[in-house]
């Protein structure tokens, strides 16, 4: 029952996410929890949107925004999607590598190279699902989070008031961190992944099925309930996590006039109430093994978009010598993210901005998810039923405002 939705999931915890709600957590404290309550049920249902595209037509995301929108404006909206993951890949790797240095010591640029080129080679020689099942194991260290949020004193009063009763002042710092909080939970990168994961998932079943009709009649009636289950437990995961990264740091940091994280080990000692002198370890063991979910994550969806745009064959599952243009993709947006990763730009400031980044760049993505989910020419009997189209608007209208306002607080200043 668990597939592309529990990894999406997983992934979106990745370095990026760690440190932007920890970044929420510093400078406002309990005030920004409400965007974890918020956001669940609009990401739990675009990303079954994404999903049910990519099951049903069983064509990746970016040949099916092909149909519904000129040539131009897919390849822009493609552009600005390597550009966010070429970011983001850039933050994870570097963060690796000051994760590592934490507990290892010794020259941090050295990591970084180290992180680059071995996630490289195990995206090009080995097939994803081989490794992504134990390193979505890695990810349970996050839970860290939660057990440092019952082991220090919370005013869970007050953090229940802030969760449910959401309180928005025209700030721009805090009009910034919301558009990074947004970016980092509702993220283009899982668009695409997702619906390239459920086209590889659909392609197995065919090959053992008797006829491709019969294929697709089961797969809509059989897959929607795994659908379903897969994609709101990965997503419901995801938010869990980054509620107790937000309240943990909001109460070890915040609470002691910390509002601004600039480096690994600020970020690391919200966990030392329940870590102790194991902070370090427990804190690069989450960024290290959400950020080698993540990397191949970010990666392999910049090459699905491409190939899928140019009509190419790609997969993380096939070789090299079969999906040539694919791996070139996948490798050109490693290797870019490594290089800029190697910049002197600070890696924690470097994460946040990267969700910013995909923050702006979702929001006309989802929009033109929505029209061909909706599109009964491309979905057939299966296009999204009136509840998931209202819900997938909602996510989409809410995205969008939230960009607006940081666009309008950022000019009134």
């Amino acid at each position: 029952m668990f597939g592309p939705g529990l990894v999406t999931g997983a992934a979106d915890d990745d370095p990026s996410g760690i440190a932007t709600y920890s970044q929420g957590g510093a400078q406002f404290g309990y005030a920004l929890s409400w965007t974890m309550f918020l956001t669940s049920p609009f990401m739990i249902a675009i990303q079954m949107v994404t999903a049910r595209i990519g099951a049903v037509t069983g064509r990746g995301l970016a040949a099916n925004l092909g149909k519904t929108m000129p040539s131009a404006a897919l390849y822009a909206m493609v552009g600005l999607l390597l550009i966010a993951n070429t970011l983001n890949i850039a933050a994870d790797i570097a963060a690796m590598g000051e994760a590592l240095r934490l507990v290892a010591g010794g020259p941090m640029l050295v990591y970084v190279v180290l992180f680059g080129i071995g996630c490289l080679i195990a995206e090009i020689l080995m097939p994803y699902h081989s490794y992504s099942k134990y390193l979505k194991m890695l990810t349970l260290v996050l839970f860290a989070y939660v057990a440092a949020a019952f082991s220090i004193r919370i005013p869970w009063g007050e953090v229940l008031v802030a969760t449910f009763i959401p309180h928005l002042s025209w700030n721009r710092d805090l009009m910034l961190t919301l558009v990074a909080i947004f970016g980092t939970t509702i993220s283009p990168y899982m668009f695409f992944w997702q619906a390239s994961l459920e086209v590889e998932e659909r392609k197995l079943r065919a090959e053992s099925a008797s006829a491709a009709s019969v294929t697709r009649k089961r797969l809509a009636r059989r897959d929607a309930a795994r659908i379903r289950f897969d994609t709101m437990t990965g997503m419901i995961y995801s938010n869990v996590i980054g509620f107790f990264i937000i309240v943990t740091t909001g109460a070890t940091l915040h609470a002691h006039g910390v509002t601004q994280i600039s480096t690994a080990e600020q970020a690391a000692e919200a966990l030392r109430p329940f870590a102790g002198p194991l902070t370090f370890f427990l804190f690069s063991l989450g960024i290290i093994g959400t950020g080698l979910l993540a990397v191949p994550v970010l990666a392999g969806s910049a090459g699905y978009a491409v190939a899928d745009s140019l009509g190419w064959r790609g997969s993380l599952e096939m070789p090299l010598r079969g999906a040539p243009g694919f791996y070139l993709i996948l490798a050109a947006a490693t290797l870019a993210g490594l290089v800029a990763a190697l910049s002197p730009f600070n890696p924690i400031r470097m994460l946040f901005w990267s969700a910013v980044v995909n923050g702006v760049v979702a929001a006309p993505l989802m929009a033109a998810m929505m029209l061909v989910v909706g599109n009964r020419r491309i979905m057939g009997a299966f296009a999204a039923s009136r509840m998931l189209m209202i819900f997938g608007w909602a996510a989409t209208a809410l995205m969008t405002a939230v960009v607006a306002a940081m666009l309008i607080a950022n000019f009134a200043r």
